[in-house]
């Protein structure tokens, strides 16, 4: 279902525009995303199994359209998956998919998790949040897109680094002030 105004993808469009763009967390997101070409999906599953449908029904759903239409997929899961280890394990079921699907090396599942946490770090380390979002989320990503991103970026290793120093800098108070968590 995409229904723009539904409060979970208003939490995620706003997450977006001021954390991921407004920080420049990813330097790729702002062009889809003023050209409209993010789709946004409320998952509806009720179960894993229902969950691995919708991500097989969105990844078709991606290929059959050309990339200047629809670039990228936010697969929004509010209702499943809370816990950052069991969203963590559901991505080997992702990874599955896109062997059965035959499309790996043509899209890749990236995500994005509120309780989202770097192996070594502490929950609170400031730097997870560059991957925390208001809601368990599932990224579709075209690899064509991600290859010509990283040549029109030279440096494109150094995101990492230098989104580990944007958060350093804005610390746990200026992500609080950003508002990017969901809404009541």
């Amino acid at each position: 279902m995409t229904d723009l105004n539904t409060p979970e993808i208003a939490d995620t469009v706003r997450w977006l525009e001021r954390a991921v763009i407004g920080l420049n967390l990813c330097p790729f997101a702002k062009a889809p995303h003023v050209k409209g070409q993010i789709h946004y999906v409320l998952s509806e599953a009720k179960g894993l199994e229902g969950l691995r449908d919708e991500l097989i029904e969105q990844l078709q759903a991606l290929a059959a359209l050309p990339a200047e239409e629809r670039e990228t997929v936010l697969l929004i899961v509010p209702q499943m998956l809370q816990d950052f280890l069991e969203f963590n394990d559901f991505l080997d079921e992702a990874d599955a998919v896109l062997q059965e699907l035959d499309m790996e090396g043509v899209f890749q599942v990236a995500s994005f998790h509120p309780q989202f946490q770097f192996a070594d770090t502490e929950p609170d380390d400031i730097t997870n949040f560059t991957n925390r979002s208001p809601y368990p989320t599932l990224h579709l990503l075209r690899e064509e897109s991600i290859d010509r991103a990283v040549e029109a970026f030279p440096e494109a290793e150094m995101i990492y680094e230098t989104n580990m120093e944007t958060m350093d800098k804005l610390g746990a108070e200026g992500w609080k002030k950003l508002d990017v968590g969901p809404h009541d």
